[in-house]
């Protein structure tokens, strides 16, 4: 009646169906999840110096060099449906030139599995922390947040930011040490 090639089709498309259902049925179960937990920021040190940007043009902009201690607990973010966490720690500051300036100093992965308690002393940022001008120089209000990508095994990639920020301002004079 059937051959069996039809056959294989139906049981392998009913098969497809279930799994299809049972990973929407599973990404419901962790919908309502609340993932934030606190984290506990300082900086160390904080220079300022004025330096030709040569990758942009040759004016002279601001680029800021800080040291940060960096202390939370992520272990409880994992169940089932969380492969791995993306963490990366942004400064948030205003200049007359841009209404909001947001910058990413340092990111990390934890997999599901490694140690997710973080305790950092005395940690350089990873990545250049420039300014689009002249705008670090003595500003007074520039913010640290760490935030962290969820990667779920099915659903959505939910963007949460850690309860607790940490304002700092940078000096009034430019360093001219090496740092």
């Amino acid at each position: 009646m059937y051959s069996v090639l039809t056959r294989v089709n139906a049981i392998l498309t009913y098969t497809l169906s279930v799994l299809a259902c049972l990973t929407f049925l599973c990404f419901l179960s962790t919908l309502t999840v609340d993932y934030r937990t606190t984290a506990q920021m300082n900086t160390v040190k904080v220079v300022v110096k004025n330096v030709p940007d040569y990758g942009a043009s040759r004016e002279r902009n601001d680029l800021g060099y800080l040291t940060f201690d960096l202390k939370t607990d992520l272990s409880n973010l994992f169940n089932w449906n969380v492969k791995q966490l993306f963490l990366y720690l942004t400064a948030e500051y205003v200049t007359p030139n841009n209404e909001l300036n947001q910058v990413v100093l340092w990111d990390k992965i934890i997999l599901r599995g490694e140690n997710a308690i973080l305790d950092f002393k005395n940690m350089n940022t990873k990545y250049y922390f420039w300014d689009d001008g002249n705008g670090l120089k003595g500003h007074n209000n520039v913010t640290l947040t760490l935030s962290w990508n969820i990667i779920p095994n099915a659903g959505l990639l939910p963007n949460i930011q850690a309860i607790g920020q940490h304002s700092f301002k940078f000096p009034v004079e430019y360093t001219q040490t090496r740092v």
